[in-house]
Formats: structure tokens, sequence, C-alpha cells
């Protein structure tokens, strides 16, 4: 089983967008929304790649990065360092993590933002997130977009309300973007993810 769907060709690209998908989907399930944002983006060549989490579903279809039920919280402490040391091995002299921005959500949302908020990345979006125990932001940290339905009945928006206070401690970049719907990466937040990726490209 390949462990990432690679879209546009490496050797024309000069950015990266990496996607990781929710519980119980698989790496193909954020493509639509990557494809939509690397075409749209004009005048950077971008790679896109969406990383298949580690594990199978207990329920045999898609893939999870721990489990959740009940929550696994040590399973998931490995689950980041090991997600940690993959985008890592994707550097290239050509698309440093500089030029890297991750986007993940629901449980793709809270890894990316635990994985990556050590990591020098351009920025990343976590869409319908929460925060593993424990967690606490660095000082310095790449730019940070959440969006998050206001009825989210699955990961209800007080996680990414939590998420907010927890960054708010310190003076780096964050954005929320919540909008009415559930749990989902609607629309409505296409157009803000375009710009806030734009900021950290451009």
């Amino acid at each position: 089983m390949e462990e990432e769907l690679f879209c546009f060709p490496p050797e024309t690209a000069t950015h990266r967008l990496i996607l990781l998908h929710g519980w119980g989907a698989d790496a193909e399930d954020l493509m639509p929304l990557g494809e939509y944002l690397v075409n749209s983006l004009e005048g950077v060549q971008i790679e896109l790649i969406s990383l298949r989490a580690p594990q199978s579903h207990p329920e045999g279809i898609g893939r999870q990065w721990y489990g959740l039920f009940p929550a696994e919280w040590e399973e998931a402490i490995e689950s980041v360092h090991s997600l940690r040391r993959r985008l890592q091995g994707l550097v290239s002299t050509q698309v440093p993590l500089e030029r890297t921005l991750l986007l993940g959500f629901s449980q793709g949302g809270a890894m990316a933002i635990d994985a990556g908020i050590t990591l020098p990345l351009a920025g990343i979006v976590g869409c319908s997130a929460y925060p593993h125990p424990g967690f606490r932001p660095p000082v310095s940290f790449p730019p940070v977009l959440l969006t998050h339905g206001t009825q989210d009945s699955i990961v209800p928006i007080s996680a990414s309300e939590k998420l907010l206070e927890l960054f708010n401690r310190s003076d780096s970049a964050l954005e929320i973007y919540p909008f009415e719907g559930g749990h989902e990466i609607s629309q409505k937040v296409h157009g803000p993810i375009k710009e806030f990726i734009e900021g950290c490209f451009y």
C-alpha cells in the first residue's frame, strides 16, 4: 500500500501542500480540495501529497492515525513523532519545509497541528481540529489557520476555541474562521483557506 499520493511532479515544484485525512477516511478523501487549491494558486508550482494514516480503521474501512474509541492518547504521541519523521523525510533542497504547508481535517487536523507546530513550515491549516491532551504550542510557530463549523456535533467548535486559547499565549500568527455548518470542510472556507495559503507561499 502506498504511503502517499503524488499528483504533481516534484521536478517542477517549488512548494508543497500535504493533506492529512480524518478518522475513518483515507488518503483520497481530501484530494478534491487539494486539487482545487493547487489549481487556483497561480504563479507557483505546488507538489500535492496526501498522506495515508498508518493504521487500519477498526471497522475495516478507512484508516486512523491512532485509536479513538476509546482514545489511545499514548498511541497518539508516537503517531505524532512518526508523522514528524515522515514530514522531515520529504525535505529536499528544491522544496524545503519552509515552502511546505500542512492541511488536516478532524483527527488529521489534530495531527497536523501537533506534528507541524515545531517544524519550520510555511503554514498549518487545521479544519475541525482539536488539541491532544497536554498540547502546548512553542513560543514561536508557523502561521496557523483554524476552520470549524459552529454546528459540528462530532468535534464541537469548543475544541478550536481551546486551541485558540492555547495559541493566544504566544505572539505568533493565528487565524480562526468559524462557519455555519457541521463536521466538514465546507465550500464556505475554500476561499479563506486559499487566501491563507497565498499569504504563506507568496
